[in-house]
């Protein structure tokens, strides 16, 4: 039974569908944005798990109402998103329209709470929360809103730090320019950052309190005779007297000297007193016009440079500077109907309304930067209204229900909403909320944005492990991430990871793709910049290329020549700094062999891989490199071509074609390891010069494991090494293990039990490895990693309600991050291959031209180009209508094909390059 507590009325909405077309005006709306098309509600806190608010996405302020239930008087569980605490993603639309999170009071589903978000309008949600009481006692149960502000934090990983920047107010007629607006930055001294600066910031930026804006031109900037920085210069007016206020901090007692040429042409001695400081620079009369400004440094101290006023002399002592300081606590209003607050917060425009019609609630305040251990201690006192434990530098509102009776076997639905607007819009939908009485219509409605893929009858059984990792991947949404000098909404692999990641955002999209192809894409552009850019891509993490994979599937999956032409002068661009082009140091061993050290220490993502640690514990980074960096690349550079043949671009398909054979030449030559049947670390001498492979011990090659058969992926082995490389995937004890593949041989002397990844099965590279083996036919041994894969994920998600992110080989048992929404996402890419009719799926050489499901997925015509490496033959998998049988023919022949479950076709087709139709043709 249900007894409904009814909350406010709600707006009926049109709802688009799920893909929407990919058109050039899309794209063009995504041109040097890193921002994803998210609506301002979701949920995109660092802090606990509920709906969040983006007031205006340039701020990075966010609005968070956190709810969640306990049991009254004994116990609350505090949803932190920062470790496991009770809850779990259950449901979410691609766009966030709708999501929920079921909170466990008692496990495992005895007495739980499932809260959803739901829209309601742009600017208001209905937050639902339905009580579940599985057990035969009744239970007294408590529910709590908690509404909080959150401001920018000054790195990643500290989201309870904000940045404190300063504001510069200026007289009539002056003109600040921020030390980030230069055109160019210089080091007199090159470095391989120049192109690639960490997390998308720009050259020689850094964070800091006191500095306009909060940030600064630093990284030793200045040290360096010869380093410098260009401006242009508006004057919008005419200046009878003007100088330049130079805004900048020296450690104390430091001096620099620094000569500006352009608009002023003076030599100016900086002394450092270890704060920030202002030196007026001479300019005199000055015309209004466009200007040049360069700073160059005399080398000697290194600087941070805030910016500069251009003014007029008189005026200089009209300037005020101030820090910003953030004011957590709101102004709290009754709201313009019973159970009902207004919010409003000191640093930004907006109001908030929360209403609720639950007869039985306290209103009380947390000054608490968080809701730790003490915050647990005083939760259930029911007489004191304030709480207070010396933090300054936060606040909560707490709208407390309690007690909420839920008999036995029953189910409790208590609704609530909250909006944001001015405060007559705030007034206007807390009334309209007093008016109505059916609510669940509404959340009804909101549901229907759920992604609902067909599936075969034989995939029913991973469809809830499925659902919880789509809902992670939909959730795991953060703001604000700081990158290009803007704020933006981010899909992260999981919060504890507030920040951008590399490698671990080509595989979410990938994800992203089997439900909506227009999150997929944002997600790449997130990690994509322009040719004029300053920076090749953004980088953070492991620099393993995945945007290029996720790139081809979303061609094979569209056939978008618009999505197509946006996207590959950007990866082409990409890919030529991981090649050694720009300021890139990836290529400086004598050998054609490339490594990522300088940029980061993993180069495959894989933290304690015995080579990788091995070579970092002995202090050996240009001593040595790894395959998988070259390996990538190769493989990268194949995608490339494919796309430049489809664009007719031929001579980029020659630079490919170029930079392939010499870097498989390379590899073949130095790093080829025949006794153990895998490639190696190559060691180099002084010179840098090829001098040996890493050995283990001086006798075994420490590179038995992914790394080392990463050439495979790559393409680029001999049939003998080939043989020899899918021998050791495919053998018990090897790589192969009961719950798939593992990350180093199990058969080496240094193979661990108890690593990160030595000793684990981790989702990425198996997709790697499965797109291969359907290049190179073994469609049979693809559908054994991708089956183990979905029922290792299986049985750990219906076991514990989490995705995890990787699984110990000794258990089977899933461990590290529990929401984790990143490498663990090729279960969702295998699901939709086998499982969801109207799906063709090829390997890393397949190439989709045209593709046609009929309406009822029972025949498909496509058009297919490979580009295929030595293999005799090919595999495909179509998944189909399950109530048929069919035939395949390629260029009008049946071929052979093998049905692995109802509806899903295992297709070999010959490898042989060029174009051919495949048509499936369903038995009549």
């Amino acid at each position: 039974m249900k007894n409904i507590f009814s909350l406010f009325l709600v707006a009926v909405l049109t709802i688009p569908a799920f893909s929407q077309p990919i058109t050039s005006q899309y794209l063009e709306s995504l041109r040097y944005s890193h921002d994803l098309n998210l609506p301002q509600w979701g949920p995109y806190t660092k802090n606990y798990i509920g709906v969040s608010h983006v007031p205006d996405v340039k701020k990075g302020i966010r609005f968070d109402l956190s709810v969640f239930p306990g049991i009254y008087r004994r116990r609350v569980d505090v949803p932190a998103v920062n470790y496991e605490s009770g809850y779990h993603p259950w449901e979410a639309s691609p766009n966030l329209e709708y999501f929920s999170f079921r909170h466990e009071l008692e496990w495992k589903d005895q007495v739980y709470t499932d809260i959803s978000y739901s829209v309601i309008d742009e600017s208001s949600r209905l937050v639902r929360a339905e009580f579940v009481n599985n057990t035969d006692l009744e239970q007294s149960l408590a529910l709590h809103y908690m509404a909080s502000v959150h401001f920018p934090s000054i790195k990643e990983y500290a989201p309870n730090t904000p940045v404190y920047p300063g504001t510069i107010d200026l007289p009539q007629g002056a003109k600040w320019t921020d030390a980030l607006d230069y055109t160019d930055l210089v080091y007199a001294k090159p470095r391989p950052t120049d192109n690639l600066v960490y997390d998308g910031k720009m050259r020689g930026e850094v964070r800091m309190n006191g500095f306009i804006n909060g940030t600064a031109i630093g990284t030793g900037f200045g040290k360096d005779k010869g380093d410098w920085l260009n401006y242009n210069v508006s004057a919008e007016r005419n200046y009878s007297d003007a100088t330049i206020g130079l805004r900048y901090q020296l450690d104390k007692d430091a001096q620099l000297e620094i000569s500006f040429s352009g608009l002023t042409n003076k030599k100016i001695t900086l002394k450092g007193t270890g704060e920030i400081s202002t030196v007026q620079v001479p300019v005199g009369k000055l015309n209004a016009g466009n200007y040049q400004l360069k700073l160059t440094s005399e080398g000697g101290s290194v600087i941070l440079i805030d910016g500069f006023t251009l003014i007029e002399s008189a005026d200089v002592s009209k300037i005020k500077t101030s820090v910003v300081q953030w004011n957590y606590i709101p102004k709290i209003e009754n709201g313009s109907v019973a159970n009902s607050l207004i919010l409003k917060y000191e640093q930004f425009d907006n109001y908030y309304g929360i209403y609720w019609n639950y007869p039985q609630t306290d209103l009380r305040q947390w000054f608490y930067n968080d809701l730790g251990d003490d915050f647990k201690h005083q939760v259930n006192e029911h007489v004191q209204k304030e709480f207070h434990n010396g933090s300054k530098d936060g606040h909560f509102t707490n709208v407390f229900f309690r007690p909420i009776k839920c008999d036995p076997k029953t189910t409790q639905v208590v609704y609530g909403m909250v909006c944001s607007g001015t405060k007559a819009e705030v007034e206007a939908k807390l009334l309209k909320a007093n008016q109505t009485t059916d609510w669940e219509k509404y959340y009804t409605s909101a549901r229907t944005f759920l992604a609902k893929n067909p599936v075969n009858p034989e995939g029913e059984k991973y469809v809830f492990s499925q659902k919880r990792m789509e809902a992670v991947v939909a959730c795991n949404v953060v703001y604000p991430v700081y990158t290009q000098k803007q704020y933006i909404r981010h899909r992260a692999p999981g919060r504890w990871w507030d920040c951008l990641y590399t490698w671990d955002s080509g595989f979410i999209g990938i994800g992203l793709l089997t439900d909506d192809v227009r999150s997929a894409i944002e997600n790449l552009n997130a990690y994509v910049n322009e040719p004029d850019e300053q920076s090749a891509f953004i980088h953070h993490g492991t620099p393993l290329p995945v945007q290029h994979y996720l790139f081809l599937e979303l061609w094979n999956k569209t056939q978008s020549r618009e999505m197509l032409t946006y996207f590959y002068p950007k990866l082409k661009r990409y890919y030529q700094f991981l090649a050694g082009g720009e300021s890139s140091s990836t290529n400086k061993f004598n050998s054609d062999i490339l490594s990522t050290w300088d940029y980061f220490y993993n180069s495959g993502g894989w933290d304690d891989y015995p080579p990788q640690k091995y070579m970092h514990d002995k202090a050996m980074d240009d001593k040595a490199t790894p395959v998988v960096t070259t390996s990538h690349a190769i493989r990268i550079a194949k995608i490339l071509c494919m796309a430049a043949n489809e664009l007719g671009l031929k001579d980029d398909e020659k630079l490919y074609d170029k930079d392939i054979a010499r870097f498989a030449t390379a590899l073949q030559k130095y790093s080829w390891d025949a006794p153990s049947g895998y490639f190696s670390y190559v060691l180099y001498d002084e010179n840098k010069k090829p001098n040996g492979k890493l050995l283990y011990q001086d006798k075994v090659n420490l590179d038995m494991g992914f790394d080392g058969l990463s050439p495979l992926v790559a393409g680029i082995t001999t049939k003998e090494q080939t043989e020899k490389m899918v021998s050791h995937l495919k053998t018990p004890g090897e790589i192969w293990s009961e719950v798939g593949l593992s990350a180093v041989d199990q058969t080496a002397p240094y193979y661990s039990n108890s690593g990160y990844w030595n000793g684990t099965v981790w989702m990425p590279h198996q997709w790697f490895f499965w797109k291969t083996m359907l290049d190179l036919g073994e469609g049979e041994f693809a559908w054994k990693i991708a089956k183990t894969g979905l029922d290792v994920w299986k049985e750990e998600t219906e076991a514990s309600y989490n995705c995890m992110e990787h699984f110990v080989i000794e258990s089977g048992r899933g461990a590290g991050w529990h929401e984790f929404g990143g490498l663990s996402t090729p279960v969702l890419s295998w699901f939709q291959t086998y499982f969801e009719p109207g799906t063709l799926t090829g390997g890393l050489n397949f190439w989709v031209r045209k593709k046609e499901f009929s309406a009822d997925n029972s025949a498909l015509v496509s058009e297919v180009k490979l580009f295929p490496d030595q293999a005799e033959t090919c595999s495909a998998v179509a998944c189909m209508n399950p109530d048929f049988h069919y035939h395949v023919f390629w260029n009008g022949k049946a071929v052979q094909q093998t049905e692995i479950c109802k509806g899903t076709l295992m297709i070999t087709l010959p490898a042989k390059a060029g174009i051919g139709k495949l048509e499936i043709k369903k038995i009549q």
